[in-house]
């Protein structure tokens, strides 16, 4: 497990922009309807920003709370630019993104506190 989060920690600006790419892709590609998937919308969006934030806070680089509000930022950006792709741009999905953004960043402090303190 210790290998995982050391490999994480390692690449963690190559697993953030991919994560943002693949968030940004998917929320701004138009659709006729939404997939069927399972959970809610609200619980995907929660899902996408924690593991977005997830490698960052697990390495803490300098001002890796500016890339957390940048990331919140971002996010609604999206919001705002879904409609015009046909798509709903929603302020609770605004909120679920931060909420995962924060529960992230806690998992990424319970990791090291459990995994990579000796």
């Amino acid at each position: 497990m210790q290998l995982l989060f050391n490999f994480i920690r390692r690449y963690w600006l190559v697993i953030a922009a991919i994560n943002l790419t693949l968030i940004t892709v998917l929320s701004l590609t138009p659709l006729a309807e939404l997939p069927t998937v399972p959970g809610t919308d609200k619980t995907h969006h929660f899902i996408a920003y924690g593991a977005l934030i997830f490698s960052v806070a697990l390495r803490r680089p300098k001002r890796w709370l500016w890339i957390a509000l940048f990331f919140f930022c971002w996010s609604g950006v999206i919001e705002l630019l879904q409609p015009y792709v046909n798509r709903y741009g929603e302020w609770l999905d605004l909120l679920a993104n931060g909420t995962g953004l924060l529960c992230g960043i806690a998992l990424a402090f319970i990791v090291e506190k459990l995994f990579l303190t000796k």
